[in-house]
Parts: structure tokens; sequence; C-alpha cells
């Protein structure tokens, strides 16, 4: 278990991600206290999409093959349309979400970012949420999806968009608080 003040967090994305989605948990969980770190599948910086065109970057701080999710109490998915699904065909980025989902560590997506987890196969028989455009998707994977603002299901955190940010911020500071689950290895 680990409160958040001593937690180490990490953001996975590349370019393309939905800029408010990694913006926001990155600066909101930064003040609480945690320490963020973000990998990707390329150096340098990565630029996000903000609403309708190409908007800031911000820098990496770990190539995703340095990943250990041991080093690390939760993983962070933000979306985008472009983001999860540039990362969900890189089996390196696939391999962190394992590893974290294997780890038992909370597992945080929002909006298209549980591409990443169908990717995974870490939604069979789970309850979730998402982009309502990608919700058959999840269906397909074997999630049971709903429209909510956040689903938890043992550790692992859904939200379907930047409206429902504060929930899913809130929900990942308290699953982190929880710490790791009992949950099958994806």
């Amino acid at each position: 278990m680990a409160n958040i003040e001593s937690a180490t967090i990490l953001i996975l994305a590349t370019d393309g991600y939905e800029r408010s989605e990694l913006r926001v948990p990155l600066e909101e969980l930064t003040r609480r206290g945690a320490e963020v770190k973000i990998a990707s599948i390329k150096t340098g910086e990565i630029k996000s999409w903000d609403e309708k065109d190409w908007g800031d970057t911000v820098t990496v701080d770990l190539d995703v093959k340095q990943v250990r999710a041991e080093d690390f109490d939760a993983l962070v998915l933000p979306g985008g349309q472009i983001n999860p699904d540039v990362l969900r065909s890189n089996e390196d980025a696939v391999d962190v979400v394992r590893q974290f989902i294997g780890s038992g560590k909370p597992v945080a997506a929002i909006c298209h970012g549980p591409w990443l987890l169908v990717e995974a196969d870490a939604l069979r028989g789970r309850q979730a949420t998402s982009y309502p455009s990608i919700r058959t998707d999840l269906r397909n994977a074997g999630a049971n999806w709903k429209d909510e603002a956040v689903v938890t299901d043992n550790g692992i955190i859904t939200s379907r968009s930047p409206k429902d940010l504060p929930q899913f911020i809130d929900k990942i500071v308290e699953e982190v608080a929880e710490g790791r689950h009992q949950r099958r290895a994806a």
C-alpha cells in the first residue's frame, strides 16, 4: 500500500495523446505529491492532440523498453484516438500494460485508452467503460461495458472522457492507497 504522496506513477503515451487526458493526471497527481514519469515508444518529446489540431509537447522520461512495473505504483493510459491506436500495435507498449495487469497494481485508462487493455486481454469478464465509440470493442473483448464516469474492477480503472477527469483522478488516488489487487494476469 502507498499513499499518493509516496507513489511513483507511470503515464504511457505517444504522439497524438489527448492533451487534457495526459496533462490533468500529470499535473494533478504531481500536485497531490506523486512522482509522475512519462514513458513512450519514442524518446525526446511527444506531441498532444488538442481538440482539432496538434497541441503542446511533454518530455519523455523513459523508453518503453526500460519500464519495469515493479518500479511504479500505478499505470495511467491517456486516450485520444491516435495515441492508443499506435501504442496497441507496439508489442513493447502492450507488454508494459501486461506487466502492470499481472502485478496487481492499479491501471487507469481513459477515453480510447482502454484499447490497450483490450490488446492486453485484460478486460475479459470485467466491468469497464470508455469513450462511447469504442464500447463495442470492449464488449467484443469480454468486458461488461457501463456508461458511467468511472468504473473500477479489481484495480482496473476506466473512464469515458475529459469531462470525467476529476472523478478519474480521485479514483486513481484511492486505488493507489489500496495497493495491489489479486487478479488474473493478462
